[in-house]
């Protein structure tokens, strides 16, 4: 038995050629089928170079396990989410590395009612059989049906469900795909929202998937990948733009003035347009910047509700909560109305609706910044990470209200906070400070977690 080192928490990646290459996706499609019972399986893939080699693996070994394969073609993962609920699938997979260096693929997977896959629903059992590679075709084969229209059609006309179209004003939206797998689906969309009557106009910039990522690997997060989308929304004089990873299941906002706007400040602005919808319902948040979205939440009569980082610990959350929506400040949005996933083309048609009734979206999150101004996520290699977190802790802990430990360490300062996390992959510490209506607590924070963590 070889061990695979691509099995990871929730997913599946690693680097080509030696985590992970076409026999390893062919025993990982075989072991899906096995692992689950699974008759049928949605599956796509993203732009990537070697996704569609892969998927095609993954779809022979789904195949010679009798599974039938719905076969997506080019697709977002959270089109293969949709799908595996619209064809009432087993489960589903999208071969997607999203926005991990080009060496690297990946795939993100879910079981039926497209529920999320951990090793305790299943992910470690899909582990062991692909690990054992004792496969034996079944004695009746299954095939590929070409869903990928049918489907993508489908999710179209869900996603322009979720907003008022009435509402909506014309607006120009710079739209930056970053050569990802956005595009095709975005045209879609505005085919569709225009036979509706809709007069949104988009600007779009990096559009065509190119599986080369001739921009660099799409990820609007790092602050060097910003200034392109920044300066792209300034010179068209776009109302707000938008920006996706490679999967598209994050999307990033900036005001009409080309600033990004920080994910946080996206959670509590949407958490408030939910509730203001369905009064007293539940929002689940991550724990790295909680307290603007815990403040809108309580001033809206909602009820919020903090879990653990990461998509499969938002998914069960926002199952087990019937949550209404669930956002984290790395720009995972979850719908209640999207099966409980995330999307990333849902929040942009809701900022546009909102921006529509109420104004410019840098007016919409102004005073929450000021209010709750925070440092973003300040990442730090270190030599011994733990025994970093170690001193911070040592340092901090007798001045703190409170400590949260439900994922890394959160400290409680009384009018500042910050949450420190040890990354699982590599020797790497994270950390976000907030504050109470104080850009230079937020500062001062920065310096005296930095000045510990580095010795």
């Amino acid at each position: 038995m070889t061990p695979l080192t691509c099995f990871k928490a929730y997913d599946i990646r690693g680097r080509l050629g030696i985590d992970l290459d076409e026999g390893i996706a062919y025993r990982i499609g075989a072991a899906f089928a096995v692992a689950l019972q699974a008759k049928t399986v949605a599956l796509g893939h993203d732009v990537r170079s070697s996704s569609e080699a892969l998927a095609n693996c993954v779809a022979q070994g789904l195949i010679d396990q009798g599974c039938e394969v719905l076969d997506l073609g080019l697709s977002g993962t959270e089109e293969m989410y949709f799908a595996t609920t619209h064809f009432g699938a087993d489960g589903g997979i999208c071969v997607t590395a999203s926005h991990n260096p080009m060496d690297y693929n990946g795939m993100k997977m879910v079981r039926a009612g497209s529920a999320p896959l951990d090793a305790a629903s299943g992910l470690a059992c899909i582990k062991e059989v692909a690990e054992a590679n004792a496969f034996e075709k079944n004695a009746t084969l299954g095939k590929i049906r070409n869903v990928a229209e049918e489907a993508r059609t489908a999710y179209v006309e869900h996603i322009c469900q979720l907003v008022d179209i009435s509402a909506l004003q014309p607006l120009k939206i710079l739209v930056n795909a970053g050569h990802g797998t956005a595009g095709p689906t975005l045209d879609a969309i505005a085919a569709r929202l225009g036979e509706l009557g809709a007069q949104l106009v988009f600007e779009r910039l990096f559009h065509a998937p190119d599986g080369t990522f001739p921009q660099g690997i799409p990820d609007p997060l790092l602050p060097e990948n910003q200034s392109a989308t920044a300066e792209a929304v300034h010179a068209s004089g776009a109302d707000f733009g938008v920006a996706w990873d490679g999967d598209f299941d994050r999307c990033f906002f900036f005001d009409h003035t080309g600033s990004f706007i920080d994910g946080e400040y996206v959670v509590g602005l949407l958490a408030e347009a939910f509730l203001a919808k369905d009064p007293g319902a539940t929002i689940i948040h991550d724990p790295r910047i909680i307290w603007n979205t815990q403040d809108l939440v309580a001033k809206a009569g909602g009820r919020a509700v903090q879990t653990r980082t990461g998509h499969a610990f938002i998914k069960v959350a926002m199952r087990d909560e019937n949550a209404v929506y669930g956002g984290e400040m790395s720009a995972h949005h979850y719908f209640r109305d999207f099966v409980y996933c995330d999307s990333g083309m849902i929040p942009w048609l809701l900022v546009a609706e909102l921006v529509s009734r109420h104004g410019p979206l840098a007016d919409l999150v102004a005073d929450r910044k000021a209010a709750f101004p925070s440092s973003g996520e300040i990442n730090f290699t270190l030599d011994d990470p733990k025994a970093a977190i170690a001193r911070v802790r040592s340092e901090f802990e007798p001045g703190a209200i409170s400590i949260d430990e439900m994922d890394g360490l959160g400290f409680d300062m009384g009018d500042w906070r910050f949450n420190l996390r040890s990354s699982n992959t590599e020797p790497v510490v994270r950390l976000n400070v907030e504050a109470r209506g104080d850009d230079e607590l937020v500062a001062k924070g920065v310096e005296r977690v930095k000045r510990v963590l580095l010795g």
